[in-house]
């Protein structure tokens, strides 16, 4: 019930209480996959917590290493903490396992563009628009098919230079 209802509460913009409730819903049940990775992931997402986000991703794909979306959610936790050539690995794996999530698509041309491989990571963000992403992810999409994403400064920030937009 803490699970369901933090994702209500996380999706309705309400991010203290629904961390809480994912919080409380681990003291029950710090083995569950799914709550360690929901946290993970909105942390990772939100630039928060992210080695400790990083270990419940880990965990979660410990527990179940056959779930796309727990292993996109590594390989994107990874991309976060700037491991871009490990970021690929689980991102490739993450595709092979759910090949038309949108989202996963575009998390892997990410980090293709962060190793250099810029033709692949556009074919992946290609591959993405067909999956019928919502608008907003769609919208990212496109500008990164404009113009890449924006060159990394030494502390993992994008720079807006070079590359132009984009979530870096």
């Amino acid at each position: 019930m803490l699970y369901t209802r933090g994702i209500a509460l996380e999706r309705s913009k309400r991010w203290s209480e629904a961390e809480r409730d994912f919080l409380r819903a681990l003291e029950l049940r710090p083995e569950q996959p799914y709550v360690l990775n929901y946290l993970g992931y909105s942390w990772v997402d939100r630039g928060e917590n992210l080695d400790r986000a990083k270990a419940m991703i880990e965990k979660a794909v410990e527990l179940r290493p056959q779930d796309g979306y727990i292993v996109d959610s590594l390989g994107w936790a990874l991309y976060r903490l700037g491991d871009h050539a490990n970021a690929v690995v689980h991102l490739e794996r993450a595709v092979a396992l759910r090949p038309t999530d949108p989202t996963i698509n575009d998390h892997l041309g990410d980090a293709y563009w962060r190793v250099g491989r810029r033709a692949e990571a556009r074919f992946q963000w290609q591959r993405a628009l067909t999956f019928d992403p919502a608008p907003d992810l769609a919208g990212d999409i496109e500008r990164k098919l404009r113009v890449g994403l924006p060159d990394i400064d030494r502390a993992g920030q994008g720079t807006g230079t070079a590359d132009g937009g984009g979530r870096g």
